[in-house]
């Protein structure tokens, strides 16, 4: 059985408080060590003393770790041993894990791709530029450590902070308990290719000890629901990432049979764990067709072990998906069930139980259902008008707009609150490299600064 130790500044370090990580099943997977506070408080210290790597040196290094991360042994564990314990762990099927493994490798590897696209076009990357000497402005950090609580719902969540080191940051990770095989991976990859002990750390702890680490760093991200960005709204120093209440609206003009497809993929792809999923479909005109249509292609769906490679849909311990059931039922009073009205939790027979999908038909585009986002594939379907206008589409990470409405497109493009926008026949899950995911995490971490030499 593996045991993931604390990555700090030291090295490895199994503490005397460690946590047993078990399957689905409840067999034993793996021990996890968690840092006490004062160990947390001398990592960050420690991160905040260490040098920052040449910026070409970065790059390589993370390229370098990223093709590690996909294809070599780690910490004693194949690429394909890691990916079966993952979907073993979380129920998030192997495909989705292997996958989301590719994801990370390319991020990594392109990852001069978001540096680049997201520095301002008239600043230089350093005072040493010629264009200083007669002034320049100059892409520099606001701070020197970075945190991040990281999720559990999706390997791939990982992409996120990889920004902050090819930014010259060093980063201070602690892994969701849930899920930390990818963190410890992934980290141990960074450190084996170039960042070292005291370039990147990794610090499972506690709910206790958890906000030490945010503590004694410059800024931090958090992931979590909507407690969470509640919490740390005020915080400055704080860049929390909260639910995606991902939508796809589509208007009267436009044909909604051909994009069946694209609706199914939004709201299933990768399991429908991400908050890239697609959970409120707005119709304008009658929603009834379109749930129902949606409702009986996901219908036939499988229900599989996560480990199954036919799998696409989540599994979780049986008790807990039957609570998930008992909620769904209960927020989606008063809606009409095309799908998941008689249960979601599919027993498996091994202590285990499928998520099943659900589609619900709402009568309002107000309908508080529609801020609503649970790790399956779960879509609320409702009727959508030019006087509901922008405010329903409002908070939310990807809105897929079906319409030629060039003025609505406008609208969307300039709502603060909703962070992408995909005009036409695009799954709400596509992401492209270089491309902002929920704005470019340098948009928080650097500023420009006038320099003449």
């Amino acid at each position: 059985m593996p045991s993931l130790d604390v990555l700090g500044p030291g090295g490895p370090y199994r503490s005397r408080r460690q946590e047993t990580i078990r399957d689905l099943a409840g067999k034993p997977a793996a021990t996890l060590s968690l840092a006490p506070s004062l160990y947390v408080t001398r990592a960050i210290k420690a991160l905040r003393r260490a040098p920052a790597l040449p910026v070409d040196t970065r790059i390589a290094a993370l390229a370098q770790a990223g093709r590690a991360f996909a294809t070599q042994t780690i910490a004693g564990l194949t690429a394909q041993e890691y990916q079966h314990t993952v979907s073993a762990v979380t129920g998030i099927p192997i495909t989705v894990v292997r996958n989301a493994t590719d994801d990370i490798a390319r991020a990594a590897e392109r990852i001069h791709l978001n540096v680049e696209n997201a520095r301002p076009a008239g600043a230089v990357r350093s005072w040493r530029d010629p264009k200083a000497r007669d002034g320049a402005a100059v892409w520099t950090r606001r701070g020197e450590v970075f945190a991040v609580h990281a999720a559990g719902n999706h390997p791939a969540v990982h992409q996120g902070w990889l920004d902050a080191l090819a930014l010259g940051y060093r980063v201070a990770v602690r892994p969701s308990r849930r899920e930390p095989f990818t963190p410890h991976r992934l980290v141990t990859a960074l450190r084996e290719a170039g960042f070292g002990d005291e370039g990147v750390v990794l610090l499972p702890t506690d709910h206790h000890v958890a906000g030490d680490i945010l503590r004694h760093a410059d800024f931090g991200m958090v992931y979590g629901g909507a407690d969470v960005v509640a919490k740390y709204a005020g915080d400055p120093r704080i860049l929390p990432q909260g639910p995606g209440r991902s939508k796809v609206l589509i208007t009267a003009e436009t044909e909604w049979e051909p994009i069946v497809d694209t609706l199914v993929e939004s709201i299933s792809s990768g399991a429908g764990v991400g908050c890239v999923n697609a959970t409120g479909v707005l119709v304008e005109g009658d929603p009834a067709p379109v749930a129902a249509a949606i409702a009986e292609r996901l219908a036939a769906l499988p229900s599989l072990p996560a480990t199954d490679e036919r799998a696409v849909l989540p599994v979780m311990p049986v008790d807990p998906a039957r609570r998930w059931d008992k909620h769904l039922r209960q927020r989606a009073a008063g809606a009409k069930a095309w799908l998941g009205g008689d249960g979601i939790a599919d027993d498996l027979g091994d202590g285990s139980a499928v998520l099943r999908p659900a589609v619900h038909q709402l009568d309002s585009p107000f309908a508080e259902q529609l801020g609503m986002e649970l790790g399956f594939p779960c879509a609320w379907v409702a009727p959508w008008d030019r006087d509901a206008g922008v405010r329903p589409l409002r908070d939310t990470l990807v809105l897929t707009a079906v319409t030629t409405d060039a003025n609505l497109i406008d609208e969307l493009v300039a709502e603060p609150t909703i962070a992408n926008v995909y005009v036409g026949d695009h799954p709400t899950p596509w992401m492209g490299h270089g491309l902002p995911h929920d704005g470019y995490l340098a948009e928080f971490l650097m500023r420009t600064k006038t320099i003449r030499c």
